[in-house]
């Protein structure tokens, strides 16, 4: 006469459950273990929200920095491309109309050796035709001097900020170019070697600052002595995120030695070292999470002790063990389940305005934390990924509900006649 319905028993749990998170007999250490881990669970979701999204945000700006110099599609072979060939792969591309493929004009690289003074430093050279598309995209890069500058004959030379600032030099300036070929002479052998002027120097933020140089593309088959070839053939984007799929959908029209390339292909060790980078940053701020996950096993622990006269009245009237062990898994995810939603709306909000809060209080106290000469970047880069929500919150769910497993068990197993014999 005194157990409950079925239809009392399928919401019992739920009831008690969140009864106990705001019972007032819980005051004193239990509520202060309980608060606690509700405050470390939302300061670990805040916490890997925001560095998720900061380190999202540096791996979007530095991809567009190389943008702008590297290529997006390249068609090599190698043996070289000569004009025909060139001609042939431009009107295979423009037959298709394709809206993705914004230029394609040939490409001139080889390896050299830049020296001045005691310096030295090796980078890819390549060959430019300050008319191009491809002129405008640096020219909007240069620190000192101009695209234009770039004359046939005068085997003059653009470098990136860092290779210039190795070699210590300036505008101006001379250089030795040594290439890796040898002139067999009457007096010996010797290696080929070509004085040139630097007239330019760019600067992106990126590593192609210290490893890539820029000549015309004629002087740059004069030295590379490759007559009137290219190495390459190079391709502008719309979309330079989608190189690998467009390059999947062009495997069509490959023949013979051509090798197609993305520039995800050429950059892949980079990359891959930022991801590794960014799941072993997640992993050490998970352990914020983990630390909220072990209060709410203590604070489980001391309520489950504070309520065994609670239990074994449940009990008595009819309430099964998995009933009680429900009853603490629910106020466990509840307490857990607070702190994520908390945690979740503080850290989208702090990752979507931690741009504006740096500079805030880089004006307020007139210091940068972020030094531009250092760093290039003006501003804190933050992009939000819903993916990576989604395995913050559902992992954190997760390790919340495995922390309410133990203490609920035990739960369950007091025995109402051993909990109401000790009962004052």
């Amino acid at each position: 006469a005194f157990g409950f319905n079925p239809c009392m028993l399928s919401n019992l749990p739920l009831f008690i459950g969140l009864r106990y998170t705001r019972s007032k007999r819980s005051e004193g250490f239990v509520s202060f273990v309980s608060g606690f881990s509700l405050c470390a669970m939302a300061l670990g979701v805040t916490a890997l929200i925001v560095v998720l999204s900061v380190m999202n945000g540096f791996d979007r700006e530095i991809k567009s920095r190389l943008l702008k110099i590297v290529p997006h599609i390249t068609i090599s072979d190698p043996r070289g491309l000569d004009q025909h060939q060139i001609e042939q792969l431009q009107g295979s591309l423009n037959s298709d109309n394709d809206p993705q493929v914004i230029s394609a004009v040939p490409m001139l690289q080889g390896f050299v050796m830049l020296s001045h003074g005691e310096q030295q430093a090796g980078v890819v050279l390549q060959g430019l035709d300050p008319q191009l598309r491809t002129a405008e995209k640096l020219a909007g890069n240069m620190l000192s001097g101009y695209v234009e500058q770039l004359v046939e004959g005068e085997f003059g030379i653009i470098l990136g900020s860092q290779l210039a600032r190795k070699l210590d030099l300036f505008v101006g300036d001379q250089l030795q170019l040594t290439l890796p070929k040898v002139s067999v002479t009457p007096a010996g052998i010797f290696p080929r070697i070509k004085r040139v002027r630097v007239v330019g120097i760019f600067r992106v933020g990126a590593q192609v600052d210290g490893s890539v140089a820029f000549i015309h593309y004629r002087d740059g088959q004069k030295l590379l002595q490759v007559g009137d070839r290219f190495q390459a053939l190079q391709i502008e984007l719309a979309d330079p995120f989608a190189a690998d799929s467009w390059l999947q959908q062009k495997r069509g029209i490959e023949s013979g030695s051509l090798q197609w390339r993305s520039w995800m292909d050429d950059m892949g060790s980079l990359f891959q070292a930022m991801r590794m980078e960014k799941v072993i940053v997640s992993l050490l701020l998970s352990v914020i999470i983990a630390v909220a996950a072990f209060n709410i096993v203590a604070s489980l622990v001391l309520m489950v002790s504070d309520k065994r006269s609670d239990i074994a009245v449940m009990r008595t009237m009819g309430a099964s063990s998995s009933t009680v062990v429900r009853v603490f898994i629910i106020q466990g995810m509840a307490v857990g389940s607070l702190g994520i939603l908390i945690g979740t709306i503080f850290g989208c909000l702090l990752a979507y305005f931690i741009g504006d809060i740096v500079a805030a209080l880089e004006s307020l106290g007139g210091f940068h934390i972020f030094d531009p000469s250092i760093y290039l970047i003006s501003a804190l880069p933050s992009r939000i990924l819903p993916s990576d929500l989604l395995i913050v919150i559902g992992g954190a769910f997760v390790i919340s509900f495995l922390a309410t497993l133990y203490p609920a068990w035990r739960a369950g197993k007091v025995l109402p006649a051993e909990a109401l014999r000790y009962d004052h």
